[in-house]
C-alpha cells in the first residue's frame, strides 16, 4: 500500500510541475502576442508620421526604393522602441489575454523573465 502511495505522489508532483511547464510557456506566447501587436501599432503610427505629402521627401521617396527604406526604418524603430520598455501597450494586451484565458496574474513582469 506504501508503493502506491508513494506513486501517486509521485504522479501528482509530475502533474503539478507539467502545469506550470504549460502555465509559464502560456504566459510566454501571451507575452510575445503582447509584444508583437504594440510593434505592429507602433509600426503603423510611425509609418503615417514619416510619411510625406510630395515626391521628395526626407527619404527620397520618388521611387520604389525610399518606400521601402522607409518601411525598414520605421520597422526598425518600432522595435527599438518595444525593446527599451514600449509605451505600455503590451502590458495591457498581455493582461487581457490572461484574463481571457481565465488565468490569475500579477502582472506582466512575470511574463518578461
Amino acid at each position: 500500500m506504501q508503493g502506491i502511495t508513494t506513486a501517486t505522489n509521485v504522479a501528482a508532483s509530475l502533474g503539478t510541475a507539467a502545469d506550470g511547464l504549460i502555465g509559464s510557456a502560456s504566459k510566454a506566447k501571451a507575452w510575445k502576442t503582447a509584444t508583437e501587436f504594440e510593434s505592429m501599432f507602433l509600426e503603423s503610427s510611425l509609418d503615417r508620421l514619416t510619411q510625406s505629402e510630395g515626391t521628395d521627401g526626407p527619404l527620397g521617396e520618388n521611387g520604389t526604393g525610399g518606400g521601402i527604406y522607409r518601411s525598414m526604418l520605421t520597422k526598425e524603430y518600432a522595435g527599438q522602441i518595444v525593446k527599451s520598455g514600449g509605451v505600455g501597450i503590451a502590458d495591457s494586451i498581455f493582461r487581457e489575454i490572461m484574463k481571457m484565458q481565465g488565468a490569475t496574474n500579477n502582472g506582466a513582469g512575470h511574463a518578461q523573465g
